[in-house]
């Protein structure tokens, strides 16, 4: 038996959208990337999206258009990803590393307001496995403060608060296609905002820092110091098929995750995270809290069903505890919870219901 932790949603109709980019010869960001990028701003209903090569490559952008560098804070949560941290180091900013509510895997909330110094010029939260953010919450903080809000929301696409997509609350939201994201490109990210003058600057640096200049010798001027961050019609392709199938995609998700509820319903020891009042989760990942989480995994993992941990507790890696870069605040007694417990099951568009039985009858005996 072999019960994958995700599959991607390749239809022949996408695999033949990649062969015919490839047979035109231009494989670079073009008209294919475009298309993309104008799908998913409809899609989201933000005026601006911009593709780039990854999450990470998107945050880093998005710190950069913010004018984020030297002398300034972030604060990022401890259980997330580590580029959720990186990036702020990367563009010469320091990184102050806070506590996330143990019964959702979100950021704490009070945790960010204890944090805020003169310093802070913004907060990076995490949008968790899918599950949206308190974003009237973070609003007040925001107005409170006088902070930016970049979200990374590498696991919420489709996701939603108060009937509005994830993407469209946020000064700039960033979104992952990663293999383990249900809509993936292999490698790559989108970035949405409302601001023009930022999605202007974005576009440009991560086309070298180029902009269109009718007036200048060659058409085009170089007015920034930028990078080669574009998503290539290739990868796009791919991308833009598995969009045009969106809505199919997260109500077969959703479907799945209501069945995994309904199997833990009355099993001692396993219980699902709680969900964002007045949220739509988009369930990129279906996470339960277990008992002896790790002997669960090792076990599931040979005999087949490939499970894996939510993501990682940061203040316990040796890369952020140079105190030149990171701040890590008080106790993190609910990342620590999540990490220890915190268990992802496979979901994918044709889990079956057999499946889906097998592995919570598995938990269950394990347990």
């Amino acid at each position: 038996m072999k019960i994958p932790l995700i599959k991607p949603y390749l239809t022949k109709d996408i695999i033949n959208n990649v062969v015919e980019v490839l047979e035109s010869g231009y494989l670079t960001e073009g008209n294919i990337t475009y298309d993309f990028e104008r799908f998913f701003a409809g899609y989201i209903g933000c005026r601006y999206a911009i593709a780039v090569t990854s999450c990470t490559t998107g945050l880093e952008i998005a710190l950069r258009a913010l004018g984020i560098g030297a002398g300034d804070e972030v604060i990022v949560p401890d259980y997330t990803y580590p580029a959720t941290a990186t990036v702020v180091t990367i563009v010469g900013a320091h990184c102050v590393i806070v506590d996330i509510d143990p019964t959702t895997m979100l950021i704490d909330y009070d945790a960010i307001e204890q944090a805020i110094t003169s310093r802070t010029k913004a907060i990076i939260p995490v949008s968790l496995f899918g599950n949206p953010l308190d974003y009237d919450r973070l609003t007040e903080i925001k107005r409170k403060y006088s902070v930016y809000i970049v979200e990374d929301a590498a696991c919420s696409l489709g996701a939603e608060f108060r009937g509005k997509k994830v993407g469209t609350f946020a000064d700039i939201t960033v979104f992952s296609f990663h293999p383990r994201k249900f809509i993936t490109t292999g490698e790559g990210g989108m970035i949405t905002t409302e601001n023009q003058e930022w999605a202007e600057w974005m576009n440009s640096y991560k086309h070298f820092g180029m902009k269109m200049n009718n007036t200048s010798r060659e058409g085009i001027v170089f007015e920034i110091t930028g990078t080669n961050y574009k998503l290539s019609n290739v990868l796009a392709a791919i991308g833009l098929g598995q969009m045009r199938q969106i809505d199919m995609l997260l109500s077969r998700r959703r479907e799945l995750a209501s069945r995994y509820d309904l199997l833990i319903e009355n099993i001692s020891g396993v219980s699902a995270p709680k969900k964002t009042l007045n949220g739509n989760h988009s369930y990129q990942s279906y996470c339960v809290f277990v008992e002896s989480r790790d002997r669960i995994l090792v076990t599931l993992r040979e005999e087949g069903i490939e499970v894996q941990i939510g993501t990682y507790a940061l203040h316990l890696h040796p890369a952020f505890k140079n105190p030149d870069n990171y701040t890590i605040v008080k106790e993190m007694n609910g990342s620590k919870k999540a990490f220890d417990s915190c268990l992802s099951l496979p979901l994918f568009h044709d889990l079956s219901e057999i499946e889906q039985i097998t592995i919570i009858n598995r938990i269950k005996e394990l347990i």
